[in-house]
């Protein structure tokens, strides 16, 4: 689900193609509502069409790994800067910002967006690895989570290299912004400080030496763990991990959450 979204996302703003231009057949399902090409500039651009063609890759891996069956069936999914608003309205204490936030707008804009959905990636899989059951299984889904760490990393290299110009049309940095939707990440996932921004004190940046924050990381810069009631909660937006909404509207499809109706 997780998996799908990204690369929805990130492939429809970058070059306003879907999975199955890519790769054809390999998905299934409503196609995802409010799909925009985002103002990049071209080598921004291509990061983010590569990160998304990245993501088709390893759902192919998984069906050749017998693990996902194909055509995957995707779930619907709200990509739409509406949906992303909400997020953000929250964050700045406002029923709704003036204009209305628009995450396609500029790279700060959906960088930072992109980057906290690519976290919950990486978080999830950090949780699970030791759980899976089966060597091959176990080492595919490790190379497919080294791989989403390394495009977070990218994307918040990105958001680094203009984190103290302000996100147009508002007053506000892409630093702030970074700051106060991780904030909101946290409370939505109720287990703590996970999310974090671009710039942290001091006392929380790596070895209590550096307010950047490009990796971030517990005491020891290990990446955070997070499991599956937590991202419902942050990915639904309500945080409660049995009510659909924000992102998936629907809920989850598969055995760890059904849809809607099931």
């Amino acid at each position: 689900n997780l998996l799908l979204y990204q690369a929805e996302f990130l492939l429809h703003a970058s070059v306003d193609a879907g999975i199955n231009d890519i790769s054809p057949g390999l998905v299934q399902g409503p196609d995802p509502i409010g799909a925009t090409i985002a103002n990049f500039s071209n080598p921004v651009r291509r990061v983010i069409e590569e990160l998304g063609l990245v993501t088709v890759g390893h759902l192919r891996a998984l069906v050749q790994a017998g693990i996902l069956d194909a055509p995957i069936t995707r779930p619907q999914m709200d990509v739409s800067a509406e949906a992303y608003a909400g997020f953000v309205n929250v964050a700045f204490n406002v029923s709704t910002l003036t204009p209305p936030f628009n995450i396609y707008a500029n790279t700060p804009s959906f960088v930072a967006a992109a980057k906290g959905f690519s976290a919950f990636i990486q978080q999830y899989y950090a949780g699970i690895i030791p759980l899976i059951v089966g060597n091959v299984q176990q080492q595919l889904v490790t190379r497919i989570g080294l791989s989403q760490s390394a495009g977070l990393g990218v994307l918040r290299t990105l958001l680094n290299d203009v984190i103290n110009s302000t996100v147009q049309p508002y007053t506000f940095t892409a630093a702030e912004l970074s700051n106060r939707t991780s904030e909101v990440v946290n409370q939505l996932g109720g287990c703590g400080v996970k999310a974090e921004g671009l710039i942290v004190p001091l006392q929380l940046g790596a070895e209590n030496r550096t307010t950047s924050n490009v990796v971030p990381g517990d005491v020891n810069s290990l990446a955070y763990v997070r499991f599956e009631r937590e991202i419902l909660r942050m990915v639904f937006g309500t945080g409660n991990a049995t009510m659909p909404g924000g992102l998936y509207r629907d809920g989850f499809i598969g055995s760890l959450y059904p849809r809607v109706g099931d």
